[in-house]
């Protein structure tokens, strides 16, 4: 199992399996409809949360566009404060230190808390490699462990597993991690939790090493932020002597008092929740409080590539809510695992692209992933345009593909596999600013329509495969004008 799940197929042959899965579809329609109608509810109840969405928005744009100044000034705040920063310019570079990390204190097991970063970098088998076992305790995210499966939500990991499928998983594997599922264990959630409690209560007991990932960092006092609704996480934040951070470096807020937008719509448009149960927040080491010493690994792995791209930079304002997966007609039918990243759905469609280039089938079908409805735009809490950005996504793949560095050199490497879209636009353009040709093909389109398949021939089967060409009606817009208004040609 990958991180990054190299080397699957693209997004419209793994979908194409999952929408016949009725029991996957099942669990995913149950699970969106439910939290989407509960987040709805949520932001009713504020009535400023337009201003609180422009706000989120702003004071994000604005720490990118001097995101240099405040990654700087936040390395100096959690060194002051007693923490130690590392620099990861991509995966391998990260896992290394990590690895080094844990092997410096002379541990071999970790637990760790929910962390996106640490699942796009593939860290849990870094480590596992390096003879170093890594528990994840978040209840979700130690479904998917323990079931050797891939994360398929942002928020909801195992959001693909009904009660069922999960207690089967924890009587199977439960006692070859750890302690097993009790006796005669039922699907019922209460149970469920508590076979998970005791299940991890003795990893945070025992453990000396935590990894964590964060939601926010502080520019000015070097606080990191971590939001959660079971405790695991402030179990792992405190208990531990040695704590972890692996954090994009665009998880960074630059002033405290810019916190108190994001709680407040982070757990609305997540959980629902008027606020986290645990919001945990540390500001480097504290004689006798927590971890006796701590590491921030901050994390590039493609996000100043994306920061160059103007258009589709604004994805990395995103909070990791998950609301435009919930909202997603295509993600509810086809699944986060079609998606080949751990950012699945609408957002994972603009990001994972941007982070990992273009040259995989999977990261090159991604953009087209969307039906373009603009529903993601509107649940958004950080108002980023993913169909705005999908279309630009779109446009430089269909043109030239990727623009990468060659030395000094950008290149952009050829597109594959659009050469007939370009034929068809060049078409459209020629005949579109000729009148004439425009009309004696409209009558040609309409004389012959008897005859017209109901999908393309050859490459237009990569379109036509899943719709119906649409019927070609008896007589154009011009014909019916010239019919019914005089006889005027609207050409002239």
């Amino acid at each position: 199992m990958s991180g990054t799940f190299v080397g699957m197929p693209a997004f419209p042959e793994v979908a194409r399996e999952a929408v016949g899965n009725a029991t996957l579809r099942g669990n995913l329609r149950h699970a969106t409809h439910t939290i989407r109608a509960k987040r709805a509810k949520a932001v009713a109840e504020v009535s400023d949360w337009a201003e609180l969405r422009e706000a989120g928005k702003r004071i994000k744009d604005h720490t990118l566009r001097h995101l240099d100044h405040y990654l700087v000034q936040l390395e100096e705040s959690v060194t002051a404060a007693g923490g130690v920063v590392h620099w990861a310019a991509d995966a391998e570079e990260a896992n290394r230190i990590v690895t080094e990390l844990v092997r410096a204190t002379g541990e071999s097991e970790v637990v760790k808390v929910k962390s996106m970063a640490t699942q796009e970098i593939g860290l849990n088998e870094a480590l596992e490699a390096a003879g170093i076992h890594a528990y994840e305790t978040d209840l979700a995210e130690l479904i998917v462990q323990l079931g050797k499966d891939r994360p398929s939500h942002i928020l909801v990991p195992a959001i693909h597993r009904n009660r069922g499928e999960i207690r089967d998983i924890f009587v199977r594997e439960m006692g070859a991690w750890g302690r097993a599922a009790p006796d005669g264990l039922t699907d019922t959630p209460a149970e469920l939790a508590e076979a998970a409690r005791l299940h991890l209560r003795e990893k945070f007991l025992r453990a000396k090493v935590g990894v964590s990932g964060a939601n926010f960092m502080v520019a000015e006092t070097g606080t990191l932020v971590v939001v959660e609704s079971e405790g695991n996480g402030r179990m792992c934040l405190t208990l531990p002597e040695t704590l972890i951070s692996v954090v994009g470096i665009e998880k960074i807020v630059p002033t405290w008092r810019d916190l108190e937008v994001f709680l407040q719509t982070l757990p609305r448009s997540s959980t629902a929740e008027r606020m986290n149960p645990y919001t945990s927040m540390w500001t480097g080491t504290t004689d006798g409080d927590g971890p006796r010493t701590f590491h921030l690994v901050l994390l590039d792995n493609g996000r100043t590539d994306t920061l160059a791209d103007e258009v589709g930079r604004q994805a990395l304002r995103c909070i990791r809510c998950s609301a435009c997966l919930n909202v997603c007609p295509v993600y509810e039918r086809a699944g986060g695992h079609a998606y080949g990243s751990v950012y699945p759905g609408p957002i994972g469609a603009i990001l994972s692209p941007q982070l990992r280039g273009t040259e995989s089938e999977i990261d090159a079908s991604l953009p087209y992933a969307s039906s373009l409805c603009g529903a993601c735009y509107e649940v958004c809490p950080v108002a980023i345009d993913i169909p705005e950005v999908l279309v630009h996504l779109r446009e430089r793949i269909a043109q030239g593909g990727r623009a990468t560095r060659d030395g000094n050199t950008v290149v952009l490497r050829p597109a594959k596999g659009h050469a007939a879209e370009r034929a068809a636009m060049r078409a459209a353009r020629w005949a579109f600013g000729r009148p004439g040709a425009l009309r004696a093909g409209q009558r040609l389109a309409s004389g012959t329509r008897r005859f017209h398949p109901r999908t393309l021939p050859g490459p237009g089967r990569a379109w036509s495969g899943t719709r119906e060409l649409p019927a070609v009606p008896a007589e154009s817009f011009r014909e019916w004008w010239q019919r019914t208004r005089g006889g005027k040609d609207v050409t002239k």
